[in-house]
């Protein structure tokens, strides 16, 4: 047993002076420490898994194997790791630690972790928990610094490096121990204000700030209610503790836990947004009265003008916690469908969640014209509308405001999935060539590896308006984003060379991978084409062979 103790002892030192020296080679540390006053250094924290054979160092801990059963038969006890040669890796650690605590490349703190395959199972301990005192009250003058002048006095846009920083030093329980909640979702609520002008980065911001708040909860605040167990295959497990003390002043900082479960419902993909439905129901089982409120309300971020219409024509409310607008129709005539796009269109301008759903009441029972389509509330809804010929260029803003790329509708999913805006956008493009280009814009940024409704779509519109000089661009827009599944049936029109050429003038400059993409939906594979060009002549030919070449090409 003492040689199987000195081989795996040799293995980890290994493995720690491996990855010390790897970082030791890096020239770009001081460089990247100066890009902003929040950064401290560039690394914290140290993770050595010890696997017989197999050991690594790395500031990451997947922890996609904890669980995996070791495939050697010798390993090493508990104890022998606690008492012989943890005391050994800490020492070593802090003697290379040593004379780097000061550079760039260690910040203001400096976590060492095991995780040791032994003969108990996964062994994981804490070896060393090093603060750099100067470093960190450092930081914390450049943060205040900061917020003071770029935040509390600041009127221009942010950077995305800072608010990756700031977000999760606001929530360091070594920088903040008690953090002031009020104040610190105020930052947050801030950065928001100042990034408005650009949607992309305040995107990026607001992902920055829901990725800090989420690891904050997960890390540090719901383990002292709930015991947490984290899988890559299923959502994570929250059991509450027997005995969990729910006092008021452990459950002040509930309201970050709030504001983080809105921010993920609202603005992150719909895969997301059951995080922030358990996050909901997790500070109502601690017994927030806020959440049960949002729960059955809403968040409270909308007017109740905004979220509540009634009158003789129809009744609508909304719950953003829930993505839900329900609504019913009194009376079925124009004007109540005008009020209600109206009310779903204002909340979609101003933040409400795009992965939602409609639950309709009424007695109309209208559907569009595609094979494949959910018959769902939202459908039936957008389909009665549409009925109405007045309701078009209402319709027509919905559908922009819908648009979003990764958003589905809440009550769709599989091959029935599709984007916000779908029935809107599919009934207008059937209906008058004057929406053709709410068409082009749905199909650019349609997620095709996520649903194919566009398939069915795109077959219907070929049917609908053939190859015209108006309709050509449209469905070269559509063939694009078409999937590998899509059957669209115009190879009787492209006979005519005229349509022919109008089909060719589409896919001029594209990449070939993308035109035998395109093709696919016509013809097949590009065999098919090639026996056509063969037996074709004249003008046709050319074209025909014109297309095989490009869809051939390969990029140099």
């Amino acid at each position: 047993m003492s040689t199987l103790l000195e081989q795996a002892t040799q293995e980890m030192t290994a493995a720690i002076h491996a990855w010390f020296d790897e970082r030791l080679k890096r020239t770009d540390l001081e460089e990247a420490v100066n890009r902003t006053t929040l950064q401290a250094g560039v690394f914290s924290d140290f993770i050595l898994d010890y696997k017989p054979g197999r050991t690594t160092a790395d500031e990451f801990d997947l922890g996609l194997d904890d669980n995996v059963h070791p495939r050697t038969p010798a390993r090493l006890d508990d104890a022998q790791v606690r008492d012989l040669i943890a005391p050994q890796l800490t020492e070593l650690v802090q003697a290379l630690l040593a004379p780097l605590v000061d550079t760039p490349m260690i910040d203001y703190r400096f976590t060492l972790r095991g995780k040791f395959q032994t003969a108990q199972g996964k062994l994981h301990l804490t070896l060393l928990e090093y603060v750099n005192d100067g470093k960190r009250q450092g930081l914390l003058e450049n943060i205040h610094a900061y917020i003071g002048q770029k935040l509390e006095r600041g009127s221009r846009p942010t950077k995305k490096l800072e608010t990756f920083f700031l977000a999760r030093h606001l929530l360091d329980p070594h920088l903040f121990p008690q953090p002031d909640i009020a104040w610190t979702i105020a930052q947050f609520e801030r950065i928001e204000q100042l990034n408005k002008s650009r949607p992309q980065a305040l995107a990026e911001h607001r992902s920055d700030i829901i990725r800090a708040v989420s690891a904050w909860a997960e890390k540090q605040f719901l383990p002292q209610f709930y015991d947490v167990q984290k899988s890559s295959y299923r959502a994570t497990d929250y059991t509450l503790k027997a005995g969990a003390a729910l006092d008021k002043q452990a459950l002040q900082p509930i309201d970050l836990l709030l504001y983080g479960a809105v921010m993920i419902l609202r603005h992150e993909p719909s895969y997301a947004k059951s995080t922030g439905l358990k996050f909901l129901e997790i500070a109502r089982e601690l017994g927030s009265e806020r959440a049960v409120r949002m729960l059955k309300e809403g968040s409270g971020t909308f007017p109740d003008a905004d979220i509540h219409l009634k009158n003789a024509l129809l009744e609508c409310r909304a719950n953003d916690v829930f993505a839900t607008i329900s609504i019913t129709i009194v009376r079925e005539e124009a004007d109540a469908y005008a009020q209600a796009l109206a009310f779903v269109t204002h909340l979609l301008q101003n933040g409400f969640p795009k992965s939602y759903q409609i639950k309709l009441k009424a007695k109309t029972k209208e559907y569009l014209p595609i094979k494949g389509l959910a018959k769902s509330d939202t459908h039936r809804f957008f389909a009665n509308a549409l009925a109405h010929a007045s309701l078009q260029p209402q319709l027509e803003a919905y559908a922009r405001a819908a648009i979003e790329e990764f958003e589905f509708y809440a009550d769709t999913e599989g091959e029935k999935n599709c984007m916000p805006g779908s029935y809107a956008t599919f009934g207008l493009g059937l209906l008058d060539a004057r929406y053709f280009p709410l068409v082009q814009h749905y199909m650019a940024n349609v997620d095709e590896e996520h649903q194919c409704v566009q398939d069915q779509f795109t077959a219907a519109f070929a049917e609908k308006h053939g190859v015209t000089r108006d309709s050509a661009p449209v469905l070269a827009a559509c063939l694009r984003a078409c999937t590998d599944n899509a059957k669209v049936k115009i190879q009787a029109e492209l006979e005519e060379v005229e349509k022919l050429e109008l089909f060719c003038q589409q896919l001029q400059g594209l990449e070939g991978y993308l035109i035998e993409h395109m093709l696919y939906p016509v013809w097949g594979k590009l065999e098919k084409l090639a026996a056509l060009a063969r037996k074709a002549d004249g003008r046709r030919k050319e074209l025909l062979l014109a297309l095989l070449e490009a869809a051939s090409k390969t990029d140099a």
